[in-house]
This record gives C-alpha cells, structure tokens and sequence, in this order.
C-alpha cells in the first residue's frame, strides 16, 4: 500500500467516514454497514484494541482525579519559556497527509475496518471508563463521542492534527502531545500483533448497556460494538 493510500485508510477514514456514520447513525451503524468479511476484520482490531486503550483511559482518568494533572499543567506552563510547545504535524505521516488533503483528485477515503475497530474499541474503552466512574450518559456521549466526531475531527480533517489540537486549551493541547506515545506505543506492542497476526485473541466481553435517554447524536450507543 502506497503512502497516501495508507493515510486514506487511517486517518482520513477516522475523520471522514467513519466520523460521518457515527454523527448519523451511532457506533453500531459503522459494524452494520460492514461486508462479512469485513464485519471479522473489525471485530479481530476491536478485541485486540479494547484493553490496551483502557488501560491507559484509566490511568488518564486517575491522573485528572488525583489533582496530578492540573500540578502537571502548571508546572509545564513554567517551562514554556524556555521549552516552548512545538509543531506536532511535521514527521513523515503528517506530511503525507498535508499532500493527500490538497489533491483534489484524490479518491475518497473507505471505511477501513481495522481502523474503525481500533478506533470505536478506544471510543468504547472511553465510554465504559466513565459509565464505571459513575458519569451520566449525556456526559459520557458527550466527551467521548459527540465532540470527536462533530468537533474534533472536522477540524484535523480541515488542516491537519496539529491545527485541531492547538486550537484547544492549554491542557488539552499539553494531554495530546503526553498521552499520544503511549497510546501509540501500547497498540504497537498489544494490539498490532494480534490484528497483524490473526490470532484473534479475545480481550473484551461484550455486555448490554442499560437503556437510557441519550442526547441527540448519540444513536447507538445503547449497547457496545459488536464484537462477538
């Protein structure tokens, strides 16, 4: 696969249509509209995702709960001075996706299957993280779904990862550029493999979420992904 074509199947798929699907339809449309084949591919990504992308979720919700996060920011912003934020946009990928958004020949990105099981997998990881940390659901769709896929998204698919995350605040803008690598780095030596190596290891069960009132833009999330 070539390397525009690898960004169309990674990030322009997140930001295009997959965030669409989500934003219309909920999560469940993204497996639903999925070809047999296709519907197992995304299923071998979301086990094999699931638990890593937890695990740091919750070491992320603890940092914040803990007063660790705020002592973080402030003591960042001290260094600003001297060890200011950098462009996070200029690696190889990011390059590579400067090129394939000024193409207007390009074709329109697909929905990747493993990429839109990693990503619902880390969407799912989320909601259950603050569903069991005793969040209300129009919270929970909120800050896991809603402003990704109808706010964030839509930004990087615009002009790329770093205008959408440093038009964010400053503790945003600090949690992306120190959460990144370990999400990054966790899929790499957990879940990759997996996928990669079709050993269909499964590492999450699926359970019902209780019925609840959900607001608008969160159709779907009634029960988690589809995974068994």
């Amino acid at each position: 696969m070539s390397k525009d074509n690898a960004f169309l199947n990674t990030a322009e798929s997140i930001t295009g249509p997959i965030s669409k699907t989500i934003s219309r339809s909920g999560l469940k449309a993204v497996y639903e509209q999925l070809e047999d084949k296709e519907k197992a591919a995304f299923r071998a990504a979301y086990n094999a995702s699931y638990h890593p992308c937890r695990e740091i979720l919750e070491e992320i919700y603890d940092d914040v709960a803990s007063g660790n996060e705020v002592r973080s920011v402030i003591q960042a912003t001290r260094r600003h001075g001297i060890y200011p934020m950098r462009n996070i946009d200029t690696t190889e990928m990011w390059t590579v996706g400067d090129k394939v958004r000024v193409d207007k020949e390009r074709n329109y990105a697909p929905v990747n299957p493993e990429t839109a099981g990693v990503y619902l997998a880390c969407m799912m990881a989320q909601v259950d993280v603050l569903k069991d940390h005793g969040h209300p659901y129009s919270e929970i769709a909120n800050e896991s779904i809603i402003e990704a896929v109808d706010s964030l998204n839509p930004y990087m698919s615009h002009k790329g990862v770093s205008y959408m995350v440093d038009n964010c605040s400053t503790t945003a803008r600090l949690g992306a550029r120190k959460w990144a690598s370990r999400f990054d780095y966790i899929l790499k030596q957990q879940a990759f493999p997996i996928i990669g190596g079709g050993l269909g290891r499964r590492q999450h069960s699926v359970r019902q979420v209780p019925r609840q009132r959900y607001p608008r833009g969160a159709c779907g999330l009634r029960r988690t992904a589809p995974v068994g």
